[in-house]
């Protein structure tokens, strides 16, 4: 019987090969740049031929991993203000199957536990306008946005004098969720948490 290999072995793989087609060493000879004469002089072939080895290759691997039922979940361990969190995340390089989709949303209320506690008595902004702008919200309104999305991740950013903590609520495939990819199927809404004073910069 052959070897079916781990999520932690495919990450892995696909890290490799990744490395692999920055350095030229993979190339979809096929691949063109847009047929438009006016872009296409300012997009080097190669780095569109890069791109597309690399695109191949993990639709490839997200084949195996349905075609051997091969989770995309990694398991996360968080620490803010004293306080530790371990939950689950579709690795970025990865897809969900339907069962990790199941594990996300078994996860949900606890993550979302976890950052009101943490996030208490900090500003709370919602992401806008892909990223580049920020509204401030109340925890009521994060409630009426978690109400509607399926899962949920989470991230920091910290310095000596500066924490950002970053609450991703999303729908859908999560490997479609982020840079409206897959929208509408797909999607999610950012919430950044900053102390009082500060403003978001992720």
């Amino acid at each position: 019987m052959a070897k079916i290999y781990s999520t932690k072995e495919l990450t892995k793989i696909l890290a490799d090969e990744r490395q692999a087609c920055l350095n030229g060493k993979r190339l979809t000879i096929v691949a063109t740049v847009s047929g438009n004469p006016l872009i296409d002089k300012f997009i080097k072939p190669e780095g569109v031929q890069k791109f597309t080895a690399y695109q191949d290759f993990k639709a490839a691997v997200h084949s195996y991993q349905m075609q051997h039922q091969v989770s995309g979940i990694v398991w996360r361990q968080l620490t803010v203000k004293g306080k530790s969190l371990c939950y689950p995340q579709v690795d970025d390089q990865l897809m969900a199957l339907p069962s990790d989709l199941e594990t996300l949303k078994a996860a949900k209320a606890d993550l979302l536990g976890f950052w009101y506690e943490v996030t208490a008595e900090m500003g709370l902004y919602l992401s806008v306008n892909n990223g580049k702008d920020h509204w401030r919200v109340t925890p009521t309104e994060v409630d009426a946005i978690a109400q509607g999305t399926q899962w949920a991740s989470i991230c920091k950013w910290e310095k000596s004098d500066f924490l950002e903590i970053i609450l991703q609520l999303g729908w859908g495939k999560p490997e479609e969720a982020a840079y409206k990819r897959g929208w509408p199927v797909s999607g999610s809404e950012y919430i950044h948490a900053v102390n009082p004073g500060n403003r978001p910069i992720c």
